[in-house]
C-alpha cells in the first residue's frame, strides 16, 4: 500500500510538472486583466484567487506569446500593474503590491572647485516632480523605494544620474561642459584655441548649412555670418551668388573672397564641386589680423574650409538622400485678352481695329482665354540628391571615402545643373613623429540651358523673358500662336517675336566642367612643440562649352532679320592647371610664469596655367548633325589663348600670451607676383592685441560673466585679381570680316596684328589697410554670447582706366589711381533660451551695417559713369555713377514727376494742347507743342523750363543699408525644427522690366504688358502713376519711375526632422536614422513688384548693383530627406 501511494504521488507530480512546463499560446489586445485570467485558466488548468474589487485597479493588457510558460505569461500580464501574484501548486493568488516606504534623500551639489551650485534641478527619473538646490547647493527630495534614480541637471554642466540604493545622503560634483573658449579654430596655416584668438573670425556650423536643399554651400551661407553679404545674381541653377565680406573694396577688379580648402588657397574655386556633407569646419576670416597672412589675396576676406577625415574604429557608413520639388515663387500678372486688345486700340486705333475687330467686338475678348506664356516656360522640377560616405581606421591609418550626386533641373524650360562628386582622405602615421595625409576631390559639374539674364543675338528680343512676357496672348484671326515659331504679324529688326516655348525647347547650351584637387601633406614632429609641415597640391579644371542655335531658336532662325549667321554653333574648351607647394614650421611653448609663445614661419610657390581654344561655325548646312556639323559651314571667330602667372611668398606669425589674459599676434607676408613686372614684391604686415578681462581678479568672482574679451587689430592686405598680363601692351589678330587691318590693291582685307591695349609696367597691388575693434562676451555659462566689431577699411591704389596722352594713340591706360573706404558695425548674438532634457530652444542673430565711400578717382575727376546693355535705345545711356564722397553703384537719371494732366495745359481749341508757360517741357522748347495730357513728366531740377541733361541726378542706391539673419532651432525629444529668416534693407532695384512691360518704352506693336498698366492714364482715368498709351516721352531715358525699394525679409530655410530613438535603431541594427523635410525660399515679404528683390543681373560688377532685367526666377524648393548611419 505504501509503495502504491508513493507511485501515485510520483505520477501526480510528474503530470503537474508536465503542465507547468507545457507551452501555452495566448494572444489578446487591450482586454481587461480579469478577462485575461479567465482565458488563461481555460488554457492552463490553473485556478485564480482574487477579489473583483482588487482588479478594478488593474490596467488593460495586451499580450502575444507562443509556447510560453505560466510564469512568463504572468510576468507580462502583471508588468506595470499595482498588483503582484503568488503560485501555490495549481492556484494563482492575486494581491496588492506592498506600499513602498518613502525615503528622504538629502545632499549637496558642487562644481569642480567644490563651490556650491545654486538652482541645480534634481529630478526623479521617470517622474515629473523635481526640486532645486538652494544658495548653499543643498537639496532634499523624497523618493519611493531604493530603486529610484536621481537626475541632476544644470545649464553649462554635464547631466548626471545617481541611483538611490541604500543611500540617504547623495552628494554630487557636476563637471562643466566643454567651453567654446577651448574650441579649436582653423586659421591661416594653422589652428588656434578660441580663447587665444585675436582676430575677427566668423563660424558657420556645417550642420546648419546642410538644412538648405541647395547644390553648394555658397547658397546656404546667406544670413548666417555677420559681415558677409550673400546675394543671388538671379536663380539660375549652378550660378554662384555674389559674396562680399565687409564691403566693396575694388571698383573694377574682383571682390570675391579667397577660399582655402584643407590648406590650399584657391582664387577661382567652384563651390558647387564640393559636397556640403564633406565639410567639417567652416570659418570666415574678416579682419587684417586673420587675413594678412594671405597677403596679396586677403583683401576681400578669406573662407577657410576643413573637410572631414577618417575615424579610429570600425567603419561608419553614412547614407543620405533627398527628393523634392521646385517651382517659381512668383509669376508676373499679365494683361488678359480683353485688356490687351483694349491697350492695342489705345496705342494704335486704326491698325489694332483692322487686326482685332474684323470679326469680334472688344467685349467678345472678355470671354476668350489667351495663352499664358509663363505657364509654357516655367515648370515644376524634381530635385534629387544622394550621398554615401565610409569612414574608419585604426590608430595608424584612418580613411574617409565619400561620393555624392545632385540633380537640379531648373524651373525654366531646358535649364538645370547636375553634380557628380567623389572625395578621398587618408591619414597615415608612418611613425610616432611622421604623419602623411592625402586629400583628393573629383567633381563633374554639368550646366545646361542659356543664361536667361544674358541676351544673345544683338536685340532685346533675344532675352527669354522679353519673349515670354511680350508675346501676345491672342490674335484677331484665331491663329494658335502655340504652334507658330514666330508671330507672323510682328517681325522687325529690333523686335523679333519668336515663340518662347519652341525656342526654349530647341535650346542647346551645355557647359561641362570636370575638376580634380589633390594635395599630399607631411607632418613631422621634430621635438616637443616643434612641428614641420609640407604640402603639395595640384588643381586641374577643364571646361567644355557647346552652344548650338538651330533654325527654331532666336539666334539661328532665318525669320530673325538680325541673324546673318544662319544656323550656327560654337565650341569653347579651356584647361586650367594650378600647382602649389608650401612648407611651414610651427613652434608652441608654454613657459613658466604663465607665458605662452607661438611661432609659425613658411614659404610657398604657386603657378597657374590657363589655355582656351574655340571657334564658331556660321551658316551650317546640316543642322540635324548638331555639334558634329560645325565644319559644314563658315568657320569664324577662332580663339586661341594661353596665359599663366606665378606667385612666390614668405610669411610668418608670432603669438604671445600671458596667463591667458593678455594676447598679442603679429603677422607678416611678402608676395612676389609675375603680374607686376616693376613692382613684383608686396609687403603685408598686421598686428593685434586682445585682453581676456574675465581672467582678471575683479571679474573672476562675477558668476554671470563666463568670458569677456576686448580685441583690436590693424594691418594691410592686397588684391591681385587682375589679368595675368594687364601690365603689358597687347596685340590681337584682326578678323577680316569684322575689323580688317589693311586693304591691299585688290581690295581684299588682309589679316594682321593690331595693337589693342596699352600696357603699364608700373602697375602694383590694390592695398587695403584695415582697423578692427571688437569684443566678445559670454554670460550665464555660455547661455548668452555677444560679439560686436567696428571696422574701417581704406583701399588705395585702385586699378582704374585713366585717360592716356593722345600722342600714345590709345584712349586710356590702366593706372593705380583710386581710393575707396568702407566702415561698418557687425553684431552677432547667440542665445540658449531653453535647455532641458526634452526641450531645447536656441537663437542666433546677426546684423551688419556697412558704409561705402569713394575717396579718389582718376586724375582728379569727380564722377565715373557706367552703362548697362539690354536694349539698343538705352545701351549708350549711363545708368550708374561713382561719385567722390558717395557710395559706389548709385543710380543716375531723371526724377519721375508723374504724368502731365489737363491742368498743365492752356484751355484752347478741342484737341489742341499748349503747355502753360510755367510748366517745364520734357525735352527742348521746340518739343513743347508735341506734349499731350497723359505723357510722362520729369522734374526740372535747375528750373530753366526744359528737362535735359542738366537735370540728371542721383536717383537711388543699389547697395543695402544693412543685411542680416536670425535662426531659431527647437528640439522636443527626437523632433527638431529650425528656420532661418534672412533680410536686406535699404537697397534699391532698377526694375528695367517695367520700362518695356509697364509702359512699353519701345512703343512696340502687339507687345503685351503687365496687368498693372491697365491702370494707365486715359481721359476718364487721370492717373499720375502710369502714363497714357504711347506717352513714354523721349527715348533712352532712365528715370526714378522704375526704381523700387528692394528691401525684403525672407523665410530662407525651414527644416523639420525626426531622429529615431535609440531603442528602435538598436532593434533595427543601425546607428541612427533621421527623417526630415526642408524648404528653401518658402516666403518673402517685400514691396518690390518684380519677381524677386534679390537680383542683380549684371553679375558681380560692383559698379552696377541692383539691375533687374529678364532675371532667372528664384525657386521655392521643398524636399524630403533621409539620413542613415550604420
Amino acid at each position: 500500500m505504501r509503495l502504491l501511494t508513493i507511485m501515485v504521488m510520483a505520477a501526480v507530480m510528474h503530470v503537474n510538472a508536465g503542465i507547468m512546463a507545457q507551452g501555452i499560446d495566448l494572444q489578446y489586445k487591450n482586454v481587461s486583466l480579469e478577462e485575461a485570467f479567465i482565458q488563461l485558466q481555460k488554457r492552463s488548468g490553473y485556478d485564480f484567487l482574487y477579489s473583483a474589487q482588487l482588479l478594478k485597479k488593474a490596467n488593460p493588457v495586451t499580450i502575444a506569446v507562443k509556447n510560453a510558460s505560466i510564469t512568463d505569461i504572468m510576468d507580462q500580464l502583471m508588468a506595470n500593474q499595482p498588483l503582484t501574484y503568488v503560485i501555490n501548486r495549481k492556484t494563482i493568488s492575486i494581491k496588492s503590491k506592498p506600499q513602498q516606504s518613502t525615503i528622504a534623500i538629502t545632499g549637496k551639489v558642487t562644481d569642480e572647485k567644490n563651490e556650491p551650485l545654486t538652482g541645480v534641478t534634481v529630478q526623479i527619473k521617470g517622474k515629473s516632480n523635481s526640486v532645486v538646490t538652494n544658495s548653499r547647493g543643498l537639496y532634499e527630495v523624497k523618493v519611493e523605494g531604493q530603486n529610484a534614480v536621481l537626475v541632476f541637471s544644470y545649464l553649462g554642466y554635464t547631466l548626471q544620474e545617481k541611483p538611490v540604493g541604500a543611500n540617504k545622503i547623495i552628494n554630487v560634483q557636476l563637471v562643466q561642459e566643454p567651453s567654446k573658449l577651448n574650441e579649436v579654430v582653423v586659421i591661416g596655416y594653422g589652428e588656434q584655441s578660441r580663447r587665444d584668438l585675436t582676430g575677427a573670425v566668423g563660424e558657420v556650423p556645417p550642420e546648419a548649412m546642410l538644412q538648405a536643399p541647395v547644390i553648394s554651400f555658397t547658397e546656404a551661407l546667406a544670413g548666417r555670418v555677420a559681415g558677409v553679404s550673400v546675394s543671388a545674381i538671379d536663380g539660375q541653377p549652378g550660378g554662384d551668388p555674389n559674396i562680399v565680406i565687409r564691403g566693396t573694396n575694388s571698383i573694377t577688379q574682383s571682390n570675391a573672397p579667397l577660399y582655402v580648402i584643407d590648406g590650399f588657397p584657391i582664387e577661382d574655386f567652384n563651390a558647387a564641386s564640393l559636397n556640403m556633407e564633406d565639410i567639417k569646419t567652416f570659418n570666415v576670416l574678416k579682419d587684417a589680423s586673420a587675413t594678412a597672412i594671405y597677403g596679396s589675396r586677403g583683401a576681400n576676406g578669406v573662407i577657410v574650409i576643413e573637410t572631414k577625415k577618417g575615424l579610429e574604429g570600425k567603419p561608419v557608413i553614412e547614407f543620405g538622400t533627398s527628393i523634392g520639388m521646385a517651382n517659381v515663387t512668383k509669376k508676373m500678372e499679365m494683361m488678359d485678352s480683353y485688356d490687351f486688345v483694349k491697350y492695342q486700340l489705345d496705342l494704335n486705333p486704326t491698325a489694332a481695329a483692322s487686326s482685332y475687330l474684323r470679326e469680334k467686338t472688344l467685349e467678345n475678348y472678355r470671354s476668350i482665354k489667351g495663352v499664358d506664356w509663363q505657364d509654357q516656360i516655367f515648370k515644376r522640377s524634381l530635385i534629387q540628391s544622394y550621398s554615401l560616405a565610409v569612414r574608419g581606421g585604426n590608430k595608424d591609418t584612418k580613411y574617409a571615402i565619400s561620393g555624392s550626386v545632385f540633380k537640379q533641373p531648373g524651373v525654366v524650360l531646358s535649364t538645370g545643373a547636375d553634380r557628380y562628386q567623389l572625395r578621398v582622405n587618408i591619414d597615415q602615421n608612418l611613425s610616432k613623429k611622421i604623419q602623411l595625409t592625402l586629400n583628393s576631390n573629383l567633381a563633374y559639374n554639368r550646366n545646361y540651358g542659356s543664361l536667361i539674364a544674358a541676351g544673345d543675338g544683338g536685340t532685346t528680343s533675344s532675352f527669354l523673358l522679353f519673349r515670354t512676357w511680350g508675346f501676345r496672348p491672342i490674335t484677331g484671326n484665331g491663329l494658335n500662336l502655340l504652334d507658330e515659331v514666330s508671330d507672323p504679324e510682328n517681325i522687325s529688326g529690333a523686335d523679333v517675336r519668336l515663340n518662347p516655348y519652341i525656342t526654349s525647347k530647341n535650346d542647346y547650351t551645355r557647359r561641362n566642367t570636370p575638376s580634380v584637387i589633390t594635395n599630399l601633406g607631411l607632418k613631422y614632429n621634430l621635438m616637443r612643440g616643434l612641428q614641420l609641415k609640407a604640402m603639395g597640391t595640384v588643381k586641374y579644371t577643364q571646361e567644355k562649352q557647346h552652344i548650338f542655335f538651330n533654325s527654331m531658336t532666336t539666334q539661328g532662325s532665318p525669320l530673325n532679320p538680325n541673324n546673318s549667321y544662319g544656323v550656327n554653333g560654337s565650341v569653347r574648351n579651356s584647361d586650367s592647371f594650378t600647382w602649389d607647394g608650401q612648407i611651414t614650421l610651427n613652434y608652441n611653448r608654454n613657459l613658466s610664469g604663465g607665458h605662452k609663445l607661438g611661432f609659425m614661419g613658411g614659404g610657398s610657390l604657386q603657378q597657374r596655367m590657363f589655355e582656351q581654344y574655340g571657334y564658331t561655325g556660321f551658316n551650317l548646312l546640316y543642322e540635324q548633325l548638331v555639334m558634329s556639323g560645325l565644319d559644314t559651314g563658315d568657320l569664324n571667330n577662332a580663339l586661341a589663348l594661353q596665359t599663366d602667372h606665378s606667385l612666390a611668398s614668405f610669411f610668418g606669425r608670432f603669438n604671445y600670451g600671458y596667463k591667458s589674459k593678455y594676447l598679442a599676434t603679429v603677422t607678416f607676408r611678402a608676395d612676389g607676383s609675375s603680374k607686376f613686372p616693376n613692382h613684383r614684391w608686396g609687403y603685408f604686415p598686421s598686428a593685434a592685441l586682445a585682453w581676456n578681462i574675465h581672467e582678471e581678479d575683479f571679474l573672476k568672482d562675477v558668476d554671470a560673466i563666463t568670458s569677456f574679451k576686448l580685441r583690436g587689430s590693424y594691418g594691410a592686405t592686397g588684391n591681385n585679381r587682375v589679368d595675368d598680363f594687364a601690365a603689358y601692351s597687347q596685340m590681337s589678330v584682326a578678323v577680316p570680316r569684322e575689323n580688317p587691318s589693311y586693304s591691299f590693291n585688290n581690295g581684299a582685307p588682309g589679316r594682321g596684328l593690331v595693337s589693342t591695349v596699352l600696357g603699364n609696367n608700373f602697375l602694383k597691388w590694390e592695398t587695403t589697410w584695415q582697423t578692427d575693434i571688437g569684443f566678445d562676451i559670454s554670460a550665464f555659462n555660455d547661455r548668452v554670447g555677444l560679439t560686436v566689431d567696428y571696422y574701417k577699411k581704406d583701399t588705395r591704389d585702385l586699378l582704374l582706366q585713366a585717360e592716356a596722352p593722345r600722342t600714345m594713340g590709345f584712349p586710356s591706360i590702366m593706372k593705380n589711381v583710386g581710393r575707396v573706404q568702407n566702415s561698418g558695425i557687425e553684431v552677432t548674438l547667440n542665445t540658449i533660451n531653453i535647455k532641458k532634457k526634452d526641450f531645447d530652444w536656441n537663437t542666433s542673430f546677426n546684423i551688419t551695417f556697412n558704409k561705402n565711400k569713394v575717396v579718389e578717382l582718376v586724375d582728379g575727376t569727380k564722377n565715373m559713369f557706367t552703362n548697362v546693355s539690354f536694349f539698343a535705345d538705352y545701351n549708350a545711356t549711363n545708368l550708374y555713377v561713382a561719385t567722390i564722397g558717395k557710395p559706389i553703384g548709385l543710380f543716375y537719371g531723371y526724377v519721375f514727376d508723374g504724368v502731365y494732366q489737363y491742368s498743365d495745359f492752356e484751355n484752347t481749341a478741342p484737341g489742341v494742347y499748349v503747355l502753360k508757360a510755367d510748366v517745364p517741357s520734357n525735352a527742348s522748347q521746340a518739343d513743347r507743342i508735341n506734349i499731350q495730357p497723359g505723357d510722362i513728366k520729369y522734374r526740372d531740377l535747375n528750373g530753366d523750363g526744359v528737362v535735359n541733361d542738366n537735370d540728371v541726378t542721383i536717383i537711388g542706391n543699389g547697395t543695402p543699408i544693412h543685411v542680416g539673419g536670425i535662426n531659431n532651432s527647437f528640439r522636443y525629444k527626437n523632433i527638431d525644427l529650425s528656420f532661418l529668416m534672412q533680410w536686406s534693407y535699404g537697397g534699391d532695384v532698377y526694375n528695367a522690366n517695367r520700362l518695356l512691360f509697364d509702359g512699353n518704352a519701345i512703343g512696340g506693336k502687339d507687345l503685351n504688358q503687365y496687368a498693372s498698366y491697365s491702370q494707365r492714364w486715359t481721359p476718364e482715368n487721370n492717373s499720375n502713376t502710369y502714363y497714357r498709351a504711347g506717352g513714354q516721352g523721349p527715348g533712352g531715358r532712365y528715370s526714378s519711375r522704375v526704381i523700387e525699394d528692394g528691401s525684403y525679409i525672407r523665410l530662407k530655410t525651414v527644416s523639420l526632422g525626426y531622429n529615431l530613438s535609440k531603442n528602435l535603431t538598436d532593434k533595427l541594427g543601425i546607428s541612427s536614422l533621421r527623417l526630415n523635410v526642408s524648404a528653401q525660399n518658402l516666403l518673402t515679404w517685400t514691396k518690390y513688384s518684380g519677381m524677386d528683390p534679390e537680383v542683380s543681373t549684371r553679375g558681380k560688377n560692383p559698379l552696377t548693383p541692383g539691375f533687374d532685367y529678364s532675371a532667372y526666377p528664384i525657386a521655392r524648393t521643398i524636399v524630403f530627406g533621409l539620413n542613415l548611419n550604420l
